[in-house]
């Protein structure tokens, strides 16, 4: 029996995952707008009819909050607090059948690829020429921004493949037309993000490239921060640099999942790279642009890993001083290469060594800085929380990295501005100032 009035084609669209989610999410959103639905995210006002559930099917933790929530939504249709539940995304990709069996009061299930199938079952359209066209569920002033689908790489612990397929790069043209949308609309940092960026255009242009389409993003009125995510180390397009340093609003910002320096595990992991040609990597990142800030994540417990292969690790760490770095303990999962071997790393010990890792990552983090205060830099306010402006400088991207902290208390600044901010002092991952002029 329904407990409340639903109000009909209101949809509420919960997001589980990673940044490339959102930007489905936010796709979804948008078509489903343009069909006259009455859409939210991850809306708090338990009035919707329907909820679409867009999940994350990548690690362990990740697919249990996703089976969590799946959960809970069916239990509210149960209960009549909602009358439709969907489920997409990457764990309905993934388990689609068992999932069917499990909990079988959802009422539909897709994958990853199959929104105009969802459109059709909710009776809406699916329409191209809204191509580009989303929902932010970001603050305006940024925006996540897919310029490829799937992945071709080979790595043994990955499910992506399986998930979204292979690798597709999006069309220069298309791109530059979504960014001037975006524009349009107040967005003015784009944080491009695929599965491997700079695997972007190997498919459609026959040749690696994303320095092209830097070039044309850097032209579109408007967009002041330019943002790379998930750039992977073999085959790295040094070209990329030169268009960084070319471009001021192309940040000093570089994200690439190294994952690990001991050849062993590189090897077991099948990254396609050594020890050797890693340094080799950052070394010349570095040298040819002094400014980059670099941020990494690493896997520690992967099949294998002994005591002298992480404190390889630990080390090179401790050498390599990232600006930024994040780890994750491995998890063992089914259908990757990776699942054949034996997961003979204990848990625990997974979670010791990857806390040892942040711990002296937090160490390094302080003291690099320590070097901003007393600088004026320029910031983005991204919110307001409590009696503080947070923003972020071009080496930071939300969420993950650090934060500058401006009391409100007389400073007038407003949400999605940029302000020149002069460091009065740093902690470990956050840094305090006051605006300059």
């Amino acid at each position: 029996m329904k407990t409340k009035t639903l109000k009909k084609n209101k949809v509420n669209v919960v997001t589980l995952g990673c940044s490339k989610n959102i930007y489905d999410s936010e796709v979804m959103m948008g078509q489903l707008k343009a069909n006259n639905f009455d859409v939210e995210h991850e809306s708090m006002k338990e009035d919707s009819e329907i909820v679409i559930i867009n999940t994350c099917g990548f690690i362990e933790n990740a697919k249990q909050e996703s089976i969590d929530s799946i959960l809970a939504w069916s239990g509210a249709k149960d209960r009549g607090e909602v009358s439709k539940v969907y489920v997409t995304g990457c764990l309905s990709q993934r388990y689609k059948p068992q999932l069917e069996k499990e909990i079988p009061n959802v009422d539909a299930w897709f994958g990853t690829a199959e929104l105009p199938r969802l459109l059709k079952t909710l009776k809406a359209d699916y329409k191209h020429e809204l191509v580009g066209e989303r929902l932010l569920t970001t603050p305006s002033h940024y925006a996540y921004f897919k310029i490829a689908e799937g992945c071709d790489r080979p790595c043994a612990f990955c499910a992506i493949p399986l998930m979204r397929g292979k690798h597709k790069s999006t069309p220069i043209p298309e791109l530059v037309d979504h960014a001037k949308r975006l524009a349009a609309n107040g967005t003015k940092e784009l944080m491009l993000i695929a599965q491997d960026l700079t695997y972007y255009g190997l498919d459609i242009y026959k040749k690696r490239n994303l320095s092209e389409l830097l070039k044309h993003l850097s032209d579109v009125e408007g967009i002041d921060w330019i943002r790379l995510h998930y750039a992977y180390p073999a085959g790295f397009p040094m070209d990329i640099l030169d268009v960084m340093k070319e471009r001021d609003n192309i940040c000093n910002y570089l994200d690439m999942p190294l994952q690990h320096i001991s050849d062993n595990m590189l090897k077991r992991m099948r990254r396609l790279i050594s020890k050797k040609k890693t340094l080799r990597l950052m070394d010349e990142i570095r040298q040819k642009n002094p400014e980059v800030a670099f941020r990494t994540t690493l896997i520690t417990g992967f099949p294998g890993e002994t005591d002298d292969d992480f404190q390889q690790l630990y080390d090179w760490v401790e050498e390599s001083r990232f600006d930024r770095l994040g780890v994750f303990p491995y998890s063992h999962e089914e259908n990757t290469h990776a699942y054949t071997m034996e997961d003979d790393v204990p848990e625990e010990v997974k979670h010791e060594r990857a806390e040892a890792i942040m711990e002296l990552q937090s160490g390094i983090s302080h003291d690099l800085n320590q070097k901003f205060v007393g600088q004026t830099m320029k910031v983005l306010i991204d919110k307001v929380e409590g009696d503080h402006f947070v923003g972020r400088t071009e080496f930071d991207s939300p969420e993950v990295d650090n934060e500058v902290l401006i009391p409100t208390k007389d400073n007038f600044l407003r949400v999605g501005d940029f302000a020149n901010i002069k460091i009065d002092y740093a902690e470990h991952y956050d840094l305090y100032g006051s605006p300059v002029g």
